[in-house]
């Protein structure tokens, strides 16, 4: 048996997943069989193929819930290991595994695709798609990719360069290549994509170092692009691609398209079959600090935002932000599950999401409606939400236009890219949580794209620093933390926390 340091984690993995059963042959033409039979209907209704994993978030739902029994509290420590595999890497695995008939798809660093026979710890095949290595300077968090999509006998991976792959579920070999991005500039794709209604749905990361954010469908069989939504306006001055981005300007100040504006869409995305909505997390604004992008102010549309789409064309149904003219890189892009949950005594379709700025939403998914809003960890940068406007009451020096502040929380936020699941049982929502903040205040030296540290020759885009010639809120500092990181279970309807279990480390996987 190889040694790994992952074995573990691929073995819980494994034993979630539906490896189990009789053992079968993992040829080409069995791959091939079990991969074609999942098309839209499958999709629908994953949850009926109780040993599968089909999609990210197991179901469009994207609840992560499953009804598998056979491993529970009582046996789980009568669990060892049956296998590991080398997967020839040393850095840790961000994605989430999708799992047909026994046959396991998973990514790993630098996009690359694997495929294994989970029955027999055997890898059956596994592709490079051989992404540059300068490629490592333009990403802002690490080279990680989150996962893959599969529909009709295809694997569907984004790279970290921007292109969005198709490929043969049962050899690996490239179907066709589509390049969604601009490769002049700094973009990258971490995130997984999904498939709806025969179209592959992909966004893209890069607001850091100065891109325009947007989410692109593709034609599964072809890779022909079907429509764009633009996250954030262009400039003025060019024709806007519709009368979103449109009234969307009208929330922005100065020459904010010069710095790309951000909004990347990079990692969340949730579906309802039934509403035929797509919900897409908006992430936070380039650069980070609206004093630079947005002088003047403004909510800065679609920044730090749910977005409800219509997925046959790309319009925009309803928006929701949830942090107006975000200057703290509070992104709205952490995980979104759809769930119809009783509130005051009637069944409600609601989205719910735990961002990075530290509420916990409930939102009426039909129409993006606000229903409610608590804090899920410590944050001061906030004193409450405005239940009329469903809008943050902010604290008088939370945009540190005028001082230096210890915020909470920090740029990592308050929940990040780790997923979280609903027990549609107990009507709990779990999620790792951090109590962790930073040092705000101008950087008045900044220049957009400007050399940085953060990224070698790429400009880190974010225009915080500490201002000498402004006082500090001497207020803000020196709070103890509780926990750096904790596991917290969450009753969405009363917004509160019912348990919570301290984690090791301010860094940790998904639920």
């Amino acid at each position: 048996m190889k040694n790994l340091s992952l074995s573990i984690l691929l073995f819980l993995l494994l034993i979630g997943l539906g490896c189990s059963g009789p053992a079968k042959p993992g040829s080409e033409k069995h791959i091939l069989d079990a991969t074609n039979a999942i098309d839209d209907n499958s999709l629908i209704n994953a949850d009926n193929n109780k040993g599968d994993w089909l999609s990210y978030g197991k179901n469009y739902y994207e609840d992560r819930y499953s009804t598998l029994e056979q491993i529970n509290k009582e046996n789980v420590s009568k669990l060892g290991l049956a296998w590991s595999l080398e997967l020839g890497t040393k850095r840790g695995i961000e994605a989430t595994p999708l799992v047909v008939d026994g046959i396991m798809y998973l990514t790993g660093p630098w996009s690359k695709v694997y495929a294994i026979d989970c029955r027999a710890g055997k890898m059956l095949w596994e592709y490079d798609p051989k992404v540059p290595p300068g490629y490592g300077e333009k990403a802002c968090c690490d080279v990680v990719n989150r996962g893959v999509a599969l529909y009709k006998g295809k694997i569907y991976v984004g790279t970290l360069d921007g292109r969005l792959l198709a490929l043969d579920a049962g050899n690996g070999k490239p179907v066709w290549t589509m390049q969604t991005v601009d490769s002049t500039k700094p973009y990258t794709i971490t995130g997984a994509p999904r498939v709806i209604d025969g179209k592959v749905i992909i966004g893209n990361g890069g607001a850091e170092y100065g891109v325009r954010g947007y989410i692109t469908a593709y034609d599964a069989a072809t890779g022909k692009q079907v429509w764009r939504f633009y996250t954030v306006p262009g400039n003025p001055a060019a024709p806007f691609e519709s009368d979103d981005m449109k009234m969307a300007a009208k929330t922005w100040d100065g020459n904010w398209w010069e710095y790309g504006g951000g909004g990347t869409a990079w990692d969340a995305m949730a579906y309802d079959p039934e509403l035929k909505l797509l919900y897409v997390g908006t992430g936070n604004g380039s650069p980070w600090n609206r004093q630079y992008r947005s002088p003047q102010g403004g909510d800065n549309l679609f920044l730090s935002s749910i977005v409800a789409i219509d997925p046959a064309n790309g319009k925009l149904v309803w928006y929701y932000q949830t942090t107006p003219g975000d200057t703290w890189d509070y992104t709205a892009t952490q995980p979104l599950i759809l769930a119809n949950i009783a509130i005051k005594g009637e069944l409600r379709k609601v989205i719910m999401q735990a961002p990075k700025n530290g509420f916990f939403y409930v939102l009426d998914r039909t129409n993006g409606k606000f229903i409610s809003a608590q804090p899920y960890t410590y944050m001061n940068w906030a004193k409450g939400m405005d239940t009329v406007t469903g809008k943050p009451i902010e604290n008088d020096f939370s945009r540190y236009e005028n001082v230096n502040a210890e915020i909470f929380p920090g740029p990592s936020g308050g929940h990040n890219w780790q997923p979280m699941a609903f027990n549609r049982k107990t009507q709990l929502v779990y999620f790792p949580v951090r109590d962790l903040s930073m040092m705000y205040g101008k950087n008045k030296d900044w220049k957009y794209n400007k050399a940085s540290v953060y990224g070698s020759g790429i400009g880190w885009n974010t225009g915080i620093g500490n201002d000498a010639s402004k006082p500090l809120r001497k207020d803000t500092l020196s709070r103890k933390m509780v926990s750096a990181e904790k596991l917290v279970a969450w009753d969405p309807v009363a917004q509160k926390e019912v348990w919570n279990r301290p984690l090791v480390g301010v860094w940790n996987g998904g639920v």
